[in-house]
């Protein structure tokens, strides 16, 4: 099947990956403001785990399944790309309307729809990467994916220290208590999500399917039974390289959730010794957050494209273990940190962990798993990322105040700890030399 594929340019692997950008803008505000805009709107520190269910309960239901219909879509504009634009409309409109929420139950809802929306368009898009490549660009195209997800997010996080570098009113606040600035940001993001994706699908098209493909979609039993089915018999199959990459996924994810929740809470305390979110102190920790999360995100899109050369000589496995390493070291030296601008020096661990987890893992999957299903397992390893999501909000609540003493600088060095864990668990993966062959999977 390899053989078939075009090689593709480096400016068509770029432009290919460009959707990422809007995707990924979409997500690095959930992660640098759900936390703030719950607390504007009233919700305690210790209930932000629950108010995150929206992203792993969505993507543990909706992505597999996404995957394995993608896998078996016939549609004149491809089995993939019908998913692009159904995401990509849903989150444009969610992204629009969550700074407008006047209650915290409305963020809540509108967090469920734009995590259902992202998760509909994240696995077809794995696989359409890897459709379209052969076995030997697939580091450069998960990478280059990689490298626009930093770019992304470095863009989110900073977008509203940028508005107030144009002169914006950091301090101006809208009737429901949230920032002018938060609110540009995200209807930024909302005209991103449509456009970028439109750009990818319209410059790389999907390739057309062969006679045996089609022959082969149309064979299989179509219904939500069969799909479901598809997806068991997936799992049970699973290839031995895929099932030991999920311990490893299982630390890497819990931890790095901890950071991204509790981040900001962490910096208002250490850097502005506040925890009362409606101060000035704790606003300039959102601030100061974007800042050094845009850094951490540039450092992520920079390191991925630095990384091609080293994934391709070393493998996937060495580069990604001492990059989570790194990142764990710099999470459990940020709450030590009390001046904002050594604050930097840490981010450049988490952004070499981000930059690795956003591609390398891909890499070691592609030659983990066949081809034909590739968008079932897509869906099934990001069951890998919100599991580990499901039983953080399900257990960090329990011990919060007892044995973290309520503190958001001991939830994240637990992170980082966490990422550390996930770099010894990654050692352990035996990743094939190669995909297995067509005749490995499933009829």
């Amino acid at each position: 099947m390899s053989l078939e594929k075009p090689l593709l340019s480096a400016r068509q692997i770029v432009q290919m990956n460009v959707g990422f950008l809007g995707l990924q803008f979409s997500f690095g505000l959930q992660q640098s403001n759900m936390s703030p805009i719950y607390a504007y709107l009233g919700a305690e520190e210790a209930a932000l785990p629950l108010l995150y269910l929206a992203g792993p309960v969505t993507g543990l239901l909706v992505q597999p399944i996404i995957g394995a219909m993608s896998d078996r879509t016939l549609s004149r504009y491809g089995r993939r790309t019908p998913y692009f634009l159904i995401g990509a409309i849903l989150c444009s409109l969610s992204l629009f309307a969550m700074p407008y929420s006047a209650a915290l139950w409305m963020a809540a809802s509108l967090l469920w729809i734009l995590d259902a929306a992202n998760n509909i368009t994240m696995e077809p898009y794995r696989a359409y990467v890897s459709d379209r490549l052969r076995e030997e660009q697939h580091a450069q195209g998960f990478l280059t994916q990689s490298a626009f997800t930093g770019l992304a997010q470095t863009l989110s996080y900073l977008a509203p220290s940028i508005l107030v570098w144009f002169g914006m009113n950091r301090d101006a606040l809208d009737a429901n208590g949230i920032p002018v600035i938060t609110r540009l940001a995200f209807v930024i993001g909302a005209v991103l999500s449509l456009v970028t994706i439109l750009y990818s699908i319209t410059r790389v098209r999907e390739l057309p399917l062969t006679e045996r493909q089609i022959a082969e979609i149309r064979a299989q039993t179509p219904g939500v039974a069969a799909t479901l089915k598809e997806i068991w018999d997936a799992i049970v199959e699973m290839p031995q390289a895929m099932r030991q990459l999920a311990l490893m996924k299982f630390f890497q994810w819990y931890g790095m959730v901890c950071y991204w929740q509790y981040i900001v809470h962490a910096i208002a305390r250490s850097l502005f010794q506040t925890s009362d979110t409606g101060s000035a102190g704790f606003r300039e920790a959102v601030l100061v957050n974007g800042q050094a999360g845009g850094f951490y995100n540039f450092i992520a899109c920079v390191a991925a494209f630095a990384m091609v050369p080293f994934t391709r000589r070393l493998g996937a496995k060495p580069v990604h273990a001492v990059c989570l390493a790194l990142g764990g070291l710099g999470m459990l030296a940020i709450p030590s940190v009390g001046d904002r601008w050594w604050l930097f020096l840490p981010m450049i661990g988490v952004g070499l962990a981000w930059g690795s987890i956003m591609g390398n893992p891909y890499v070691m999957l592609a030659r983990s798993i066949p081809p034909q299903r590739t968008g079932v397992y897509m869906g099934i390893f990001n069951m890998m990322i919100v599991i580990p999501m499901l039983i953080q909000s399900a257990t960090l609540p329990l011990f919060y105040k007892g044995l973290l003493g309520g503190d958001p600088r001991q939830v994240v060095m637990l992170g980082g700890a966490l990422l550390i864990c996930a770099a010894l668990a990654t050692l352990w993966v035996k990743v094939p030399a190669h995909a297995p062959e067509l005749a490995a999977a499933r009829p």
